[in-house]
């Protein structure tokens, strides 16, 4: 995150905003620019990805399944805008500790034991890791003692819109972001690899929300994609996972997805409309 903080410093808060005794590594500056620069990316982040998969992917049918609710979409967004500003509050604080040096991130490629293939190597490490701490906190949330007080919110979207994606409970929703900064304070990662990742684990968690149920068939039941946890919200104890569906198969917590079995929401609709003319005709 330095490098976002060095580049907003560089071109717009050292000539434009801050004035010029306040120095750019003051402690209180940096968390203070942190907090706008986390909160607007994530804003940004949501609403641009979120809206080309609602407008581009996301089927617009599935808004005349039982299960969509009333005027969800746009209860779906107020719910995410009022979750980030409190979501990034101790996720600055992770960012912060970062560019203070606490972190194992690096500059350059050199500075890699491994050269590009440490930095290839980091990536799946990354996937990896992640993938098993969301899902044992995702798994923990799902116990009577959280559930109800800190993820039903999110479970509130039976049938989700990308929209859903970042509709959390603030606690939720850092509880399941942990890991993503977590990593880097145990792991050596490229600082430009760690933004990319960033940005990809939020264009992925909208991915799984977007209705798009489509996986090589090689995959099916290796990647942990929109058809999986659609039947999370569906069912709540299946397919807790990220990416991948290794630890839901571990854990005893995967399901085949039922739009793979010709009975998801999609099918469930197709049979609503077979049934209306027979009982249109008496």
């Amino acid at each position: 995150m330095d490098l976002v903080l060095e580049a907003a410093d560089r071109h717009l808060l050292t000539p434009y905003v801050y004035p010029a005794g306040w120095p750019e590594g003051e402690p209180c500056r940096q968390l203070l620019s942190l907090f706008v620069i986390t909160n607007l990316g994530a804003l940004a982040l949501y609403l641009l990805f979120g809206t080309l998969s609602y407008y581009f992917i996301f089927d617009h049918e599935l808004k005349k399944h039982p299960q969509f609710l009333e005027n969800q979409v746009s209860r779906e967004i107020a719910y995410a805008l009022r979750s980030l500003p409190w979501i990034s509050v101790p996720t600055v604080a992770l960012f912060f500790a970062e560019v203070r040096g606490y972190s194992k991130l690096y500059d350059n490629i050199e500075d890699s034991p491994y050269g590009w293939s440490g930095v290839f190597l980091s990536m799946l490490s990354f996937l990896f890791f992640t993938d098993m701490g969301i899902y044992w906190i995702h798994r923990g949330l799902h116990h009577k003692l959280f559930y109800k007080r800190f993820h039903k919110p999110h479970h509130l979207w039976k049938i989700a819109t990308p929209f859903a994606s970042h509709a959390f409970h603030p606690v939720d929703g850092f509880m399941q972001s942990l890991p993503y900064h977590v990593y880097p304070f145990l792991f050596p990662l490229h600082k430009v690899t760690y933004l990319g990742l960033y940005i990809f684990v939020n264009v992925w968690t909208i991915s799984i929300h977007d209705s798009d149920y489509r996986v090589p068939r090689l995959l099916r039941h290796v990647i942990n994609g929109s058809a999986h946890h659609t039947d999370h919200h569906l069912y709540f104890d299946y397919n807790y996972g990220q990416y991948f569906t290794l630890w839901d198969k571990i854990g005893g917590s995967y399901k085949s997805p039922t739009s793979f079995e010709g009975k998801g929401p999609h099918d469930y609709l197709r049979k609503l409309r077979k049934k209306e003319p027979a009982v249109s005709n008496g």
